[in-house]
């Protein structure tokens, strides 16, 4: 996509449509206000006359009664000016960026960056624009016969306040779409059934990313090498599989040597059948989408490698499937992890820890400056938080609060939960050194104080994304979230 930015009395004089804010409570914005005198006020009549009442999300499309100009003018609600903030401001530009996709615009001239955003700046909303008009033009139809159809939106023009904004709308705008392609990379996967996208198939993805930069490299570690390391923890989970576990590392190195990388380590369980623990047969197809942590560490790199950010980063990828099989581990079953930890196997379905915790052990080697799990990993924490909210958790205050506060600015929010010993005593077993279940109470908790057993020499964070990962009904698919909150962070980390 094409981006340009021009100020608001330059506005241009024809496109397929011009996307423009009113407030329930104020004059119009400037570019609207120039856009209504070309129109001899036209638009401001057409609103008076209107029911539309410019409340948070509301949309009017409206057809100029003249051959030239715009073709269509969006009219986007953004409620009382003195509420506006970053929240609202994202919601109404999904809104005005699904509208523009179904009228088929190809060039769209955005005045939204002009409008005032409680905290926030000129960069912020020019990523927002673009993160959202490109994410509108996501389709999976890889699978569906017949050809695919291309995006219509080529080219989107977003007007400045003034000149001296022009620098921070141009990097937003690039920042902001290649945000947008690591949530459709994210989002292929994650729609990929799981006959497709196997363990080995992520493999491959991670090759194809790694040829796409100098500064990537990529190893692949299999079965027979993971039995030498005494990863029997995340072997356990793959003896159910004819697909042969594997665990995927790229590495990233834009900044020097010398620096500690970030590590992300995304569970990659491409199909959850839950094992001999079984799950029931209802909505079961949506375990394909138990690898969107991966699937997540996938899109942030994509991004990492477009916007070629000076940091280093390593991501890491334990990917198994798990499945009822004869040599499949049973429930009693004792595990060896790869820290020499063994784990008593109170229920198979609870796998996604037995596989992230010996990456987490993995993930020591690279001598982090700070680790990040990321994982579908608790039905727990859709109960606690619902589908708007993913959890976090970890044993550093300053981590914690950093991803919280990206998740605000990214749109992209967690809560925090409690983590402490007391936990512990739920995961307490009588044969081993610890029980891979909890029981019901507090299961997104306690699932987390079994992976802090593994991360107890380093600085390390769990986002649990159960809840927000992908959509259910009838807007079924990956979400691509939390890309845009991890991405946030690292912009932050870097300044």
């Amino acid at each position: 996509m094409k981006y340009s930015v021009c100020i608001h009395d330059q506005l241009r004089d024809s496109g397929d449509c011009l996307v423009t804010g009113v407030f329930s409570d104020a004059d119009l914005a400037p570019s609207t206000a120039l856009a209504d005198t070309r129109l001899d006020g036209w638009i401001k009549r057409f609103l008076d006359n209107d029911e539309f009442k410019g409340k948070p999300g509301e949309v009017l499309c409206l057809t100029p009664a003249t051959e030239s100009g715009f073709k269509r003018i969006l009219v986007l609600g953004l409620g009382k000016e003195a509420e506006l903030d970053a929240s609202t401001y994202c919601k109404a530009l999904a809104k005005a960026a699904q509208q523009v996709n179904a009228i088929k615009a190809a060039t769209v001239c955005c005045t939204l960056a002009e409008i005032e955003v409680q905290g926030q700046d000129a960069l912020w909303k020019s990523r927002q624009i673009a993160r959202h008009f490109r994410a509108a033009s996501y389709q999976f139809s890889q699978l569906k016969s017949g050809e695919d159809q291309e995006p219509k939106l080529t080219e989107l023009c977003l007007m400045a306040p003034q000149e001296s904004s022009r620098d921070a709308l141009e990097l937003g705008a690039k920042q902001g779409d290649a945000i947008a392609l690591g949530m459709h990379l994210a989002k292929d996967l994650g729609n990929l059934p799981g006959n497709y996208c196997t363990p080995s198939y992520l493999a491959e993805k991670a090759r194809e990313l790694a040829e796409t930069s100098d500064k990537l490299s990529l190893q692949v570690l299999e079965e027979a090498e993971m039995d030498e390391l005494g990863m029997g923890s995340l072997l356990s989970v793959s003896r159910g599989s004819r697909q042969p576990a594997k665990l995927i590392i790229m590495n990233y190195q834009g900044a020097a040597d010398s620096e500690q990388p970030v590590v992300l380590v995304g569970k990659g369980i491409t199909f959850d059948s839950g094992g001999i623990s079984i799950k029931p047969a209802a909505a079961m197809d949506e375990m394909k989408f138990d690898m969107c942590g991966a699937a997540s560490v996938f899109g942030t790199m994509k991004t990492v490698t477009e916007l070629k950010l000076p940091i280093n980063l390593i991501c890491i990828v334990p990917a198994s499937e798990n499945l009822p099989d004869g040599d499949a581990s049973k429930p009693g079953d004792i595990v060896t992890s790869m820290s020499g930890t063994t784990i008593e196997v109170l229920n198979t379905d609870a796998e996604g820890r037995l596989v992230l915790c010996d990456a987490l052990t993995y993930a020591k080697r690279f001598d982090p400056a700070l680790v990040i799990d990321i994982a579908t990993l608790t039905g727990a924490c859709v109960v606690a938080l619902g589908k708007h909210i993913s959890g976090l958790l970890g044993n550093d205050d300053g981590l914690c609060e950093a991803l919280y506060s990206a998740g605000e600015t990214a749109c992209d929010p967690v809560w925090r939960l409690p983590m402490n010993n007391d936990y512990d005593e739920q995961l307490k077993s009588n044969f081993a050194d610890v029980a891979n279940v909890g029981g019901r109470d507090a299961g997104t908790i306690t699932a987390a104080c079994f992976l802090g057993r593994f991360t107890r020499d380093f600085t390390w964070a769990h986002l649990d994304i159960a809840g927000t990962a992908w959509y259910s009904g009838g807007a079924k698919g990956a979400s691509g979230r939390p890309v845009p909150l991890l991405t946030q962070f690292l912009l932050d980390r870097i300044g």
